[in-house]
């Protein structure tokens, strides 16, 4: 079995009384596509710049590509959650400084450098300063300086902020082809329908503590739908008072979404419907990522006070 790409171990963080890591281990195998969630203050960042070696962590040890993140950064890329290019230097300066730094020579630096402008929609704003960009156009230049010298391990940290549909969807595609050429990508999103889309594995910490591991198909047997639409014919309601619905509501196209209790047999309520009025449709909807996502941070708020989760800026 090869090694895993990270290695984490019992690793504790805490920034003044704030437990922001606690006790946290897990491996990404290499080759991964790992999507590393939680809601806000849960620990995911402080967890990447421990990965980093950014911040080190108070107790418990981290591998990275078997050994430290310094040791092995010319085959890391990095997207932090901070933005920061150098507003002044041209587009095309910039990646190829970075490139430079990254160990490439000038020559590969600038070839990649245009390249991966082109790729991402950007080629006229190679001679550009970086200060002159949208906050979209400097999202994806600082993307491709994450990636400019094809590393190894790839940490994305909120790679769709600011980005339009149409960009994050490009930006989707090229995290799958970099996948697909055998990298170990890593990224934290609040966007949970593209962590749906894109990963093979799902993490989801709260309150520094790993709650949920597992593949998106073990996710989506283990979570059982809890959700009936239903598509009524009209002039034929759905009834309003149905055993075991805890509340319903109205869909764009004309439907209706019945929200099930925790201990209902969703089966037995879809026969009464259909007993009761005639459908154009019923289904029961698979839940999504942000259905488990909500289930599992609220049960855990239930749990607690709010005022002891990590405060955002410890996250």
């Amino acid at each position: 079995m090869s090694q895993p790409t990270i290695r984490i171990e019992h690793v504790d963080k805490r920034f003044g009384t704030v437990h922001a890591v606690n006790d946290l281990s897990f491996e990404v195998p290499s080759g991964s596509l790992l999507g590393f969630l939680g809601p806000n203050g849960a620990g995911k960042s402080s967890t990447i710049r421990m990965i980093m070696s950014i911040i080190y962590p108070d107790r418990g040890t981290i591998s990275v590509l078997g050994g430290s993140a310094l040791a092995a950064k010319n085959r890391i890329g990095y997207l932090p959650e901070e933005r920061g290019v150098y507003r002044k230097m041209r587009v095309g300066e910039f990646l190829r400084y970075i490139g430079r730094l990254k160990g490439m020579s000038g020559h590969d630096a600038g070839l990649a450098a245009t390249t991966w402008l082109d790729r991402m929609e950007l080629g006229r704003v190679e001679r550009k300063r970086c200060e002159e960009l949208s906050k979209g156009m400097q999202q994806k230049i600082q993307f491709i300086a994450s990636i400019i010298h094809e590393p190894d391990l790839l940490i994305f940290d909120e790679p769709f902020s600011g980005l339009d549909p149409v960009n994050a969807e490009l930006m989707n595609t090229i995290i799958r082809e970099l996948h697909a050429q055998g990298r170990t990508i890593i990224f934290s999103t609040h966007v949970l329908h593209q962590a749906e889309q894109l990963c093979e594995r799902i993490m989801l910490i709260d309150r520094g503590r790993m709650i949920l591991d597992d593949t998106m198909e073990g996710i989506h047997r283990t979570f059982d739908p809890r959700t009936i639409e239903v598509d009524p014919l009209p002039g034929h309601p759905v009834p309003d008072q149905l055993d075991g619905v805890a509340r319903r509501t109205a869909t764009d196209t004309g439907g209706i979404e019945l929200h099930l209790d925790d201990h209902t047999d969703p089966h037995a309520v879809m026969r009464r419907i259909v007993d009761a009025a005639p459908v154009r449709s019923i289904r029961l909807r698979r839940p999504t990522l942000d259905d488990v996502f909500v289930m599992l941070v609220r049960d855990r708020l239930h749990e607690t006070h709010y005022d002891q989760l990590v405060p955002e800026e410890s996250a």
